[in-house]
């Protein structure tokens, strides 16, 4: 059978029957005749998934384009790929650019022109350069456009196609069930030809969301996606805000059937042009609620682990382990064909949403004032009663970890890099912010130029001295991103540490002790990821982790090898330790 003969009996298959759940009440004739159309020229032989899209070496790293830049004449996106390159070739596999397009506002997420590459920052050229070498990972931000976006300029002006890309809403409807994840008013008034219009803007004034109840907007981004995948190389596709996408009144308007509908035809779709190609959605919401977007293995290939962050966060404030093992204890392994994407940190702050009713009131408190004291701020969400509650906190996570409920003290280096130790040990994908490798403090005169709180954690390095910290042995920068560019080698080689490889958390007696055990695929690899939690040393009887007494075992960090299995292994604060049976080079 052809490949375009097996299109043509997909999308009677299946294509249609998604677009009637999008759609129920509109002739989805015509719809998938355009899609088919799009999909034709690009459709490949097999249209089947690989399932095996990852392993123990995929590694990525969160970076804005201009997160390093040099002083003289060079865009920012030729220096990203020298430095990743020369720093960072053997330590990751792919890169998530933040957004890089034209844009008005957040930060690169209030997009003006989705096909053009902010010439600020490089071109086309320039990523697709950094594509040849890395893995890229691309944000399709599907939720809104920028205010000052040709679609709704047209909008204003009452042209098409924009004078029908838009939400209106009289502003005496009753919103108060939407969920919001701002402070911001819902609805932005807006003087067109045609007079004063209210329109839909969860995110910001200037971030106005499309109308996905009109099928031209679906085609307009299918477009755009497969130039992301065809024209540019994108391996990785986050969809960006994407609970939020479509509308319904009377609703929470969030997680709606109509949007994980959505993302299965966006899976679906890409599945008969590249079926390498990987979905991410981007759902910062409560925990139970983001792991619907596995739906049945057949919406996102990969969620956010959005708990990992303030769990991790909290546990070494504290001290203790009991919280985030009751939330790993919890956590199903993810579906086959699925993944978690781990994190501790990313260009957005520390999101509290997928804390809710993982932490008691009395620990919440007291992680709000640690990283306040600590120099971090709060941003807030509004409630359908119109109060506010926090949303996330904004601070860079190396200065986060600066000290624990105790107040500041010595042990910030190696509090951190026990923090990166556990998330890149953890049954998913690590990645990186490009600041959690360089050990980034908080940049509070660039949250103050601009008058955002995001703005904290998003310091942009002058490449010179930034080279400079890393020539530095004693510099902090130097020994975070020395060591853990270390640990993610040693990672990489290790199969237990496969993304879907078993998972299963053990209990101490000792709750200063994070301990769970990893076991590769084939069986053949264990790992026992034991963390010191607490600025004290700690013993852990080895007879609790029961090794298999006819197997040789080794740290795979400190190299030590444990000669008795009935001996007691001690912890200095903070440090991590990889018990494994099979070691190889790694000795």
């Amino acid at each position: 059978m052809s490949p375009s003969t097996q299109l043509v009996n997909y999308f009677q298959l299946g294509i249609k029957q998604l677009l009637k759940l999008i759609y129920p009440e509109a002739d989805i004739e015509p719809l998938a005749d355009r899609l088919l159309q799009l999909l034709r020229p690009y459709c490949c032989d097999s249209g089947e998934e690989n399932p095996d899209k990852w392993n123990e070496q995929h590694i990525l790293l969160i970076t804005y384009g201009d997160s390093i830049y040099r002083q003289r004449d060079e865009k920012p996106l030729v220096t990203l790929k020298q430095f990743l390159e020369h720093y960072l070739q053997d330590t990751i596999s792919g890169v998530h650019i933040l957004p890089f397009f034209p844009y008005s506002s957040d930060d690169g997420f209030a997009i003006i022109d989705y096909l053009k590459v902010n010439p600020e920052l490089g071109s086309w050229e320039d990523i697709q350069s950094i594509a040849q070498k890395f893995d890229l990972m691309l944000d399709l931000v599907l939720n809104h456009v920028s205010s000052q976006s040709a679609w709704f300029e047209q909008f204003k002006q009452g042209i098409k196609p924009g004078c029908d890309y838009f939400i209106e809403v009289d502003p005496t409807t009753d919103l108060s069930q939407v969920v919001r994840p701002r402070s911001s008013p819902l609805l932005v008034k807006v003087d067109t030809v045609n007079g004063e219009k209210h329109v839909w803007a969860t995110f910001s004034a200037d971030q106005i969301d499309v109308n996905f109840a009109n099928q031209d907007v679906l085609v307009e981004y299918v477009k755009i996606l497969l130039f992301y995948v065809v024209n540019v190389g994108a391996r990785y596709i986050r969809l960006d805000a994407v609970g939020y996408l479509c509308k319904r009144m009377g609703t929470s308007c969030i997680h709606l059937p109509e949007t994980h509908a959505l993302i299965r035809l966006l899976r679906e779709l890409l599945k008969q042009v590249d079926p390498a190609v990987v979905i991410i959605t981007e759902t910062n919401v409560p925990n139970r609620e983001n792991l619907s977007y596995f739906g049945n293995g057949n919406e996102a290939h990969i969620i956010y682990n959005f708990s990992l962050p303030p769990l991790v966060l909290n546990a070494l404030l504290q001290g203790e382990s009991e919280h985030l093992k009751t939330w790993m204890m919890s956590m199903p392994p993810a579906p086959m064909g699925c993944a978690y994407l781990n994190f501790t940190a990313s260009h957005d702050g520390i999101g509290l949403r997928p804390a809710e009713g993982l932490l008691s009131d009395e620990e919440y408190e007291t992680l709000l004032q640690c990283v306040t004291q600590f120099g971090g701020e709060i941003s807030y969400r509004r409630q359908p009663d119109g109060t506010e509650t926090p949303y996330e906190i904004n601070i860079s996570l190396f200065d986060a970890l600066k000290g624990t409920v105790n107040g500041e003290d010595q042990w910030q280096i190696q509090r951190f890099i026990c923090s990166q130790t556990i998330m890149m040990s953890l049954e998913g994908i690590p990645a990186f912010y490009i600041h959690s490798l360089l050990g980034t403090g908080s940049d509070r005169a660039w949250m103050l130029q601009t008058g955002r709180k995001r703005s904290i954690n998003r310091h942009r390095w002058d490449l010179a001295e930034l080279e400079g910290e890393l020539e530095q042995v004693t510099s902090p920068h130097a020994i975070v991103f020395r060591e853990l560019s270390r640990l993610i080698q040693i990672r990489r080689r290790q199969q237990a540490f496969h993304p879907n490889a078993t998972q299963y958390t053990l209990h101490p007696l000792n709750q200063a002790l994070l301990v769970f055990w990893r076991q590769s695929m084939k069986r053949d690899q264990s790992i026992f990821s034991i963390h010191n939690l607490s600025d004290n040393s700690q013993t852990l009887e080895l007879l609790e982790l029961n090794l298999i007494a006819t197997d040789e075992w080794c740290d795979l960090i400190s190299r030590q090898i444990i000669t008795d299995i009935h001996d007691k292994f001690k912890l200095q604060p903070y440090q991590s330790a990889w018990i494994t049976n099979k070691f190889g080079s790694d000795r």
